[in-house]
């Protein structure tokens, strides 16, 4: 189910570096070297597949950028920000 502004900006709190940009929520991460953010994206791969939700991704070097949206509801749902702290989960057992 399609979350409210109240609800989003609630569960925005929740979550460091996270920006809602119009229908989705963002954030770069940043990574001691390319094959880092790689590694971060395979990881993260395997529990979106599981999750069976997936985020847009952006690999510029060594900085990976999600994005998150239930594309099926229009917006944002709690599969956007339960993935961002699986996000958030996987980057923390990274070094900087």
């Amino acid at each position: 189910m399609r979350l409210t502004d109240q609800d989003i900006a609630q569960r925005l709190k929740t979550l460091s570096g996270w920006t809602r940009e119009g229908h989705l929520i963002r954030k770069q991460f940043g990574f001691a070297s390319f094959p880092d953010g790689l590694a971060f994206l395979m990881r993260l791969g395997f529990e979106a597949e599981s999750a069976d939700h997936h985020p847009d991704i952006t690999i510029d070097y060594k900085r990976v950028t999600l994005g998150y949206w239930t594309h099926s509801e229009g917006g944002l749902t709690e599969k956007d920000f339960d993935g961002a702290a699986t996000a958030d989960r996987i980057a923390a057992s990274f070094p900087k």
